[in-house]
C-alpha cells in the first residue's frame, strides 16, 4: 500500500504540469492530435477521451463546459468517460468551446 500511494504522490504533480501545459491551445491541439492518431491506429477511443477530459479540465472541467456549450452536464460526464461514445455534434461543440476544430487530411502513403 505504501508503494501505491508513493506511485500517486509523484504522478500527482506529472498530471498537475500536464494540465498546466494544455492551457496553451497549441499544446492542447497537438496533444489531442496524437491522442487522435492513437485512436486511427488501434480504434481505441479510450486514449483520445482522456486526453480530451484532461484539455477540458484545463478550462474548468464539465460543468463549465456544459454551460459553454449548454449541453446536460450528466451527459458529458457520460460523453467523456472511458467507455463515452460522443456523436459527432457533441464532439465539435466540446471542441468549439475548447477553442478547437475538427479538420480532416489525407492519409499519407507509407
Amino acid at each position: 500500500m505504501k508503494g501505491k500511494q508513493h506511485i500517486i504522490q509523484k504522478t500527482g504533480s506529472f498530471h498537475e504540469l500536464l494540465i498546466e501545459s494544455l492551457q496553451d491551445p497549441e499544446q492542447a491541439a497537438a496533444y489531442l492530435q496524437v491522442a487522435l492518431e492513437e485512436y486511427q491506429e488501434d480504434g481505441d477511443t479510450e486514449i483520445f477521451l482522456l486526453a480530451l477530459r484532461n484539455v477540458v479540465e484545463t478550462h474548468g472541467g464539465v460543468g463549465h463546459l456544459a454551460k459553454e456549450t449548454k449541453l446536460n452536464r450528466q451527459n458529458l460526464y457520460q460523453v467523456l468517460s472511458k467507455k463515452g461514445n460522443p456523436r459527432l455534434n457533441t464532439l465539435g461543440l466540446v471542441l468549439k468551446s475548447l477553442g478547437l476544430q475538427l479538420s480532416i487530411e489525407p492519409l499519407h502513403s507509407k
